[in-house]
């Protein structure tokens, strides 16, 4: 994992390598979740590998992972393809 700052709104992120080979900006701070096959929101685990889920309080889960920064940032549709 590597550390950097978002171009676009200047939050801190985390590089992470998905089992697939593909390097994902992610949010820093780690989230708790509950897997959840087809759920609404996507985490992904410091191995690298990338679980539909969904988001909880630290008190109902101690699995932890990583949000997409996609998913977060103000600014996403300035990367996406065309």
């Amino acid at each position: 994992m590597g550390q950097a700052t978002c171009r676009a709104c200047g939050a801190p992120i985390l590089w992470i390598k998905t089992r697939a080979g593909k390097s994902m900006p992610c949010d820093a701070k780690p989230q708790s979740y509950v897997e959840s096959p087809g759920g609404p929101q996507k985490i992904v685990t410091a191995a690298g590998d990338v679980i539909s889920c969904n988001l909880v309080e630290v008190h109902q889960s101690n699995k932890r992972g990583y949000v997409p920064h996609w998913a977060t940032c103000p600014n996403a549709d300035s990367f996406r393809r065309k």
